[in-house]
Parts: C-alpha cells; structure tokens; sequence
C-alpha cells in the first residue's frame, strides 16, 4: 500500500480492474529536480535527465545515493503519492512580443476605428491610396485620418481653397516626382499660398515619376526599375518593360496589383517615400 491507499506492482498496471476502479494519473509536465517513484519498480530519485533513446524519451531519476535509473515519460509514476502521467517539461515562452504592423508601428489589439477627423491625407491618385492604405493603413485607422486620392494637382491650389485648411481641419498632400525646378514644385508653392494654407498645410513629395517606383525594384526581383523613355505612357511603358499586359486601362490597374501584391511591410518600400507618408501622420495628428 501506498500513501495514497492504493497497491501498485506490474500486475496492477495493465489490470482492467485497475482501470475501471484505479485514481486517475494526472498530466504532469516534467521539471527538473521533480522527485518522483516508478511505481512498478519502487524505484525514487529526482528527475537529473530527459534524453530520446531509441525513438523513446527517457528521464534519468537520481536516488539519495547518486545512482541513476531512467524510465520511459508515461503514466506509471508518483508525485507526491499521487499517480500521474509524466510528459515532457513545458515550453518555456518568453514575454509575448507586441504585433506590429506592416508601417512598423506597434498594432493596437481590438482596434475600432477612430471616427474620422475633417483633416485629410491627399495623394495624386489611387495607386497611391492603395499603397499608403496597405502599409499605414492600421495607423491612420487608430488616428482617423482618411486618405483620398487627387487624380492629379495640376488643381491643387483651388481644391485646397475650397477645403478651407484651418486648426481643426489640416491637410497633408504627398506628390510625385516633387523636385526643385519641377512644375509639381511650382504648384506646390501655389498651394501654400492660399489663405488659411500657412502652418495648416503641408505638402511633401518623393522624387519618383509615379509611386510604382517608390517599391523596391528587388521586391520584383529586378535590380533597377526600368527606365521609360520620354513620350511613354510611364505605366504604360513600365508594364511592358515588365513584360505584363498593357493594351488597356484594366492591363495597367492589373500590373499594378501584381506590384502591390508584392509589398508585405514598409520594408519593401523605398525610405524617401517612408519619411514623407510618417511626416504627413505626424503633422496631421500632432497637438492642435
């Protein structure tokens, strides 16, 4: 008899009676130093070892004279006089990492989407909506921040005029190919000289031809991006430098999808896009 009021010997293991009217052995993970008794052999030590022999896990159990004895992981042994079923020690598991999402930031759990604030990101159409919103589009959720697309800024000057840009109801616009010299430049300028513009407006811009290029050309397995000439269609001729369909509107949004489709994380982007989109977020939410 045990401690627990129950006989173990070989024969009580595989007995039927047993089973039907024997305690339940408890799963218990294995710990080093845990001191346990085989109950066929009545052997007791602690557990010093966990190796695989044969296919089989196997724990080393040292006695009080610093013999060793090892013994299949299973059901046959005592804790404390109670049976159990041995298993392997628990994975240890560090403290959980925060999620992060594909901008890098850190993702806020259950988030609902804040309500909208008057205060918009404008970019020049919707390739650039579809790549900002895939890649930010968590952080602009938890800020309220809407992105629309322009359709280009040959009219930005009057579109901000009619947006009335103010404290509460600050604009960001992101434009491409914004270099000195350049016409988008030129517009650029005049935008920020319409009334109520200064300190409630910012516009940045990337030096690429179209946000297409603001993707890494090694997302595409390319080394560079391929250069159009002048008097291209850019996309048009880009798709077919690609060697993908490009008769049709519907040609080139496909081979824009294929690009995007390639974009998993901020990483995949070029750092002179990354620092304009992050500037305009933080412009747009910072303290009024």
């Amino acid at each position: 008899m045990t401690a627990s009021g129950w006989t173990w010997g070989p024969q009580d293991l595989s007995s039927p009676a047993v089973a039907r009217t024997g305690p339940v052995s408890r799963e218990t993970a294995l710990e080093p130093g845990m001191v346990l008794e085989d109950a066929q052999t009545g052997w007791v030590g602690a557990a010093v070892s966990l190796e695989t022999i044969g296919g089989m896990r196997v724990v080393g159990l040292e006695d009080r004279h610093g013999k060793i004895k090892t013994f299949p992981l299973g059901p046959g042994f005592l804790l404390d006089g109670e049976p159990i079923k041995l298993g392997p020690p628990a994975r240890k598991t560090g403290p959980k990492k925060p999620a992060r999402t594909r901008s890098g930031s850190v993702a806020v759990e259950g988030l609902r989407a804040s309500v909208a604030k008057e205060s918009r990101i404008w970019v020049e159409g919707y390739h650039d909506a579809e790549l900002v919103a895939k890649v930010w589009g968590h952080d602009l959720a938890v800020e309220g921040i809407v992105v629309e697309p322009l359709h280009g800024i040959d009219d930005l000057p009057a579109a901000v005029r009619e947006f009335n840009p103010g404290r509460e109801r600050r604009l960001g616009v992101l434009v491409d190919h914004l270099v000195t010299g350049s016409k988008e430049s030129k517009i650029a300028a005049d935008a920020l000289r319409v009334p109520g513009a200064q300190g409630n407006l910012l516009v940045l811009g990337h030096p690429y031809v179209d946000i297409w290029q603001a993707v890494k050309p090694s997302v595409l397995g390319l080394q560079e991006w391929p250069v159009i000439p002048r008097g291209i269609d850019w996309k048009t001729g880009m798709a077919k430098a690609l060697g993908l369909p490009h008769k049709t509107p519907a040609d080139i949004g496909q081979a824009w999808q294929r690009i995007l489709a390639r974009v998993d994380s901020y990483s995949d982007l070029e750092p002179s896009l990354l620092g304009r989109v992050e500037e305009l977020i933080d412009f747009l939410t910072a303290p009024q």
